[in-house]
């Protein structure tokens, strides 16, 4: 007769299971430290008061002026001329970019795809309202200064998704067409542009759809475009005004989105 206990079965061994526990004290401790971090300059007095102070401006901004709609329909149309052209402007340079990115199509792997790799990061690392708000130093407030600003912005964006579709890209096809003796242009013409199309259109439209919201905002910093009209309105607290320029800005994002989403599949 076999008196022996039997073995229980257990998912980690004592050793990484102890690893874990170490692993999750260290995480709830750095938890415990940046919440004090960041709440060491609250004032809480504020906080408490910010139910109060949200349901008095709720109440300010009801009713909609809707008679305010009628000044905003070029700063609308201003802000789709932003993101449709800044992101047009994203996508012709970010192109080449990708391809010099990607291991399997750069000419160089020591000089051309870490300066894309660079130009890919910078443009990735920095939000759009700040090179807006560089741009607009630099050459002044006005809707070019959104247009690049949200063209930089892009660049990173499509260049990043673009150049990992290159990189997976089925080989076998691309030798096959370069077994013909065919030259390197005609490889990425014939071999790789092929496969990639419907993540570049893809990659495009999702970008322009994130620039018409985007762009809302550069207006605070003097880029053009509704969001002028939204700083206005809020330095004079006029928030029956404010009310429709965020219903307005709901209205064309729904409509962006559903734009975008017809034509990926359209086109893909």
């Amino acid at each position: 007769m076999n008196t022996s206990t039997p073995v229980q079965w257990s998912r980690y061994t004592p050793k990484e299971s102890l690893q874990q526990f170490v692993l999750w004290l260290a995480f709830v401790a750095l938890t415990v430290f940046c919440w004090q971090v960041m709440n060491e300059d609250t004032m809480w007095f504020f906080v408490v008061d910010a139910p109060n102070q949200f349901s008095d401006i709720s109440s300010r901004m009801w009713p909609p002026r809707w008679s305010y709609l009628e000044q905003l329909w070029i700063p609308l149309w201003d802000t789709i001329n932003i993101a449709t052209l800044g992101t047009a402007l994203g996508v012709v340079i970010a192109f080449p970019i990708a391809f010099l990115a990607a291991r399997n199509t750069t000419p160089s792997q020591t000089i051309a795809r870490p300066i894309a790799l660079l130009i890919i990061a910078s443009s990735r690392s920095i939000n759009s309202l700040i090179w807006a708000l560089l741009l607009v130093a630099i050459m002044g407030p006005g809707l070019l200064a959104g247009i690049i600003a949200i063209a930089l912005r892009s660049i990173g964006f499509v260049s990043k998704l673009v150049y990992e579709a290159i990189e997976e890209v089925n080989e076998t096809q691309v030798a096959a067409i370069r077994a013909t003796g065919a030259s390197e242009l005609q490889v990425l013409s014939y071999g790789v542009l092929p496969q990639i199309l419907p993540s570049f259109i893809g990659t495009s439209l999702f970008r322009w759809d994130i620039n018409i919201r985007e762009s809302t905002v550069l207006g605070l910093v003097g880029a053009g475009g509704i969001g002028l009209k939204l700083q206005e309105s809020m330095s004079i607290l006029a928030w029956p005004q404010v009310t429709v320029i965020f219903c307005s800005i709901l209205v064309t994002v729904i409509v962006s989105e559903w734009i975008s989403a017809k034509a990926r599949a359209a086109l893909i």
